[in-house]
């Protein structure tokens, strides 16, 4: 599989080069920020339209949070619900045609470490800086070396597995892709992949649909944890 394309080249520094991941990326902010600003623009008491949506979104994130966090710890979930629906936009966009940003390692590591320098945030504002380094020694403090190699492992796993899914999704349905290709030139003698219509739907939906609102619940799951597990 080859690497997300430069789309364009910034004529700044010698020249930034501006792939697929971070065009998509903007795309889906831009698409998230006029959701937020007209979702949120005229609020009336009786809600309608589209402010009923916002506001089922809202309440399911805060009872996700109150649920797999606890009461005292509901200010997360503004960060919840807003890495989640980037995670929901980005993972789905291949139903579009556009590269999933996730599929792309740069931006599944750039929001695990977002997520680790929060948790290692929060387990020093609750604890003082002397409780959290004194929790590497629990149980034993001869644990310390495996503590630390676990606390960092955490942010490897949440970005490999996210990344893993999306493109290993991405490999297999262009290997399919390009094999109805070679079927329907080879055996049915068409210039025009034909096999390629509605044969590659089912996994579409697994590797798109399924696998991508999967991954960004897993993603948010692990994420309330560790910060819970930091804090408390």
């Amino acid at each position: 599989m080859n690497g997300p394309k430069i789309m364009f080249t910034l004529p700044i520094f010698g020249g930034i080069p501006v792939t697929e991941t971070i065009t998509t990326s903007w795309i889906i902010i831009i698409f998230l920020t006029l959701f937020a600003y007209f979702g949120t623009k005229n609020f009336e008491k009786l809600p309608k339209g589209i402010q009923s949506f916002v506001e089922l979104i809202v309440d399911a994130v805060n009872s996700l949070v109150k649920q797999t966090m606890g009461e005292d710890k509901v200010e997360f979930a503004p960060y919840i619900g807003s890495i989640f629906l980037f995670l929901i936009c980005a993972n789905l966009v291949g139903l579009l045609g556009l590269r999933p940003p996730t599929a792309d390692l740069n931006t599944t590591v750039g929001m695990a470490l977002m997520t680790f320098i929060l948790v290692q945030l929060n387990g020093i504002r609750v604890k003082g800086l002397k409780g959290y380094l004194k929790g590497f020694l629990d149980p034993l403090p001869f644990l310390l070396p495996l503590n630390i190699i676990g606390e960092l492992a955490n942010p490897v796993s949440l970005s490999f597995r996210l990344f893993g899914n999306i493109a290993g999704g991405m490999v297999i349905t262009s290997l399919l892709y390009g094999f109805l290709s070679f079927l329907s030139a080879r055996f049915l003698g068409l210039s025009i992949p034909i096999l390629q219509v509605g044969i590659p739907a089912v996994l579409h939906i697994y590797f798109d649909l399924f696998t991508g609102v999967l991954q960004a619940f897993i993603f948010v799951m692990l994420t309330m944890v560790f910060i819970s597990i930091a804090m408390d």
